[in-house]
Order: structure tokens, then C-alpha cells, then sequence
């Protein structure tokens, strides 16, 4: 199933007023608001709905076998537990308002995990499914410890690289591979951080001038995007994950133009 979207039109003083701020709200309903093909790359990483699992680490709020797992309380504005039907159609709706504003020369790194549910692996195929899917990049992490003999130590998460037709990789940049070793992030008061350099990667490895990020969070692509000097757009529905963005976006040193 191929998903519709609504062509790309858009005007420099259109998305102007969105440029090199964090935007509190419904990320659907932000982008849905900005002007078609305005967008050169997106960069995120959605909740994973980790709290909605046959497992036992995080089940029910309870913290299951790790206790001071960050997630225990899920994210602020966000109990990342809702039925998994709700989820994928939320993160379809998420990823068509993408799709919208994306330029024909643009694409989505969309950052995931799979998993193990009731026995059987969770590939995300029914969020992506009908989405023009170019390429599945590993990135390879390290894991922490499995409790469940059924099944061998998880090491990666996926990113989709979900591109229009035009897109094109910076030169060069295809030598960088589809494996990539990149250390998590610490030291960040996020109950899930994304990788600075992982954000950094996928960035650099565009001629991207307009970089998205509709769940923000502690701010990271915003930062990578500053540092790789290119404009950038952030959204969260938490003004907590906001503010703790804008402070961290504040804070870093400008590249010399």
C-alpha cells in the first residue's frame, strides 16, 4: 500500500517563522501546520511504546527486572503504553505529516527498535509499510543484559531511511556503510537520549539545509544541526523536554562561519 501525501509546495518566507526554535505541541498537528516541502531531512526517534511489552522489564509501570530503569515512569506528556493497534497508527499518522512537509530531494531517518513479543520478533513492518523505505541502517550499540533465555542479547537499533525520490547522499557519504557503531548517549537527564553522533551521521550525510526533529526531546539533532551549521525545526508536546532543549541548544558554541 503506497501512502498519499500532498504535494510539495512551500515559500522561503513561509518557513521562516519556523526556523531555530523548539515547538511545544502535537507533532502531527505542528507539522500539519507548516508549509509542504519545507523540510531537507527529518531526524528523530519516536517513544518505542517499550511499556506495552509481553516482557517483564518495564510491564505495567512496575520496573519488572530493572527497577531504576529510566522509562519506569515512561516520558513526561507520554506513557509510552498504549495498545500496540494505537501506536502504529499513530506513528503512520506521524510519519505521513513527515512525508508532507519532506522535499522530492529529501528523506526521514527514522530511528527504532525492534523487538521480541510473545515469542516472535516486532520489526516495525506495520508502521513502515506503504512508506517509501530505501534502506534499513544498523546501529550497533551496546546492550545491557538479557534476562530471557529465548533469545540472544539485543545489540542494535534500526534506522529506516525513508527517502523521496530525488534524494541523493552528500558525497561520499555512501562509503560511511549501513553498520554503525555509535556508544549511547549519557549523561542526559532524557529517560531516553538519542546519540549526538548518531544525529550528527545522519545530518552530515546529507546536503540537507532544513533539518526536523518532531519529538526534540532533550534537543540533540538541534544541536548537531547547529553544529553542521544548517537550519533546524524542533517540536515535543513536553514544555519540560522543550525547556531542556532550548537550554542545551543555548548553551553550545557556533561553528565559525
Amino acid at each position: 500500500m503506497k501512502v498519499k501525501v500532498s504535494p510539495d509546495t512551500t515559500s522561503p518566507s513561509e518557513i521562516q517563522q519556523w526556523l531555530g526554535k523548539v515547538h511545544r505541541g502535537d507533532c502531527v498537528d505542528l507539522m500539519n501546520q507548516m508549509p509542504a516541502g519545507s523540510v531537507d531531512v527529518v531526524v528523530t526517534s519516536p517513544p518505542y511504546n517499550i511499556k506495552n511489552s509481553t516482557g517483564n522489564g518495564l510491564k505495567n509501570g512496575s520496573g519488572g527486572k530493572w527497577p531504576q530503569a529510566a522509562l519506569i515512569e515512561g516520558y513526561a506528556n507520554h506513557n509510552d503504553a498504549l495498545p500496540h493497534e494505537d501506536y502504529v497508527k499513530w506513528q503512520r499518522s506521524c510519519l505521513k505529516a513527515m512525508m508532507r512537509v519532506l522535499s522530492e530531494t529529501g528523506a526521514i531517518f527514522y530511528n527504532h527498535k525492534w523487538r521480541v513479543q510473545g515469542g516472535l520478533l516486532q520489526d516495525r513492518a506495520d508502521i513502515v509499510d506503504g512508506f517509501p523505505v530505501r534502506q534499513i541502517i544498523i546501529w550497533q550499540r551496546k546492550g545491557g543484559i538479557n534476562f530471557n533465555p529465548g533469545y540472544f542479547l539485543p545489540t542494535y537499533e534500526v534506522i529506516y531511511l525513508i527517502a523521496k525520490p530525488g534524494f541523493r547522499l552528500a558525497p561520499k557519504a555512501n562509503a560511511l556503510g549501513d553498520v554503525w557503531q555509535i556508544p549511547q548517549e549519557s549523561n542526559n537527564p532524557h529517560p531516553a537520549p538519542f546519540p549526538e553522533a548518531l544525529a550528527q551521521r545522519c545530518i552530515d550525510s546529507t546536503d540537507a539545509k532544513v533539518v526536523l526533529d518532531p519529538f526534540i526531546g532533550s534537543g540533540t539533532t538541534a544541536v548537531a544541526a547547529v553544529k553542521s551549521n544548517r537550519d533546524w525545526i524542533g517540536i515535543d508536546i513536553s514544555e519540560e523536554y522543550c525547556e531542556l532543549a532550548r537550554q542545551r541548544i543555548s548553551a553550545i558554541d557556533r561553528p565559525l562561519l
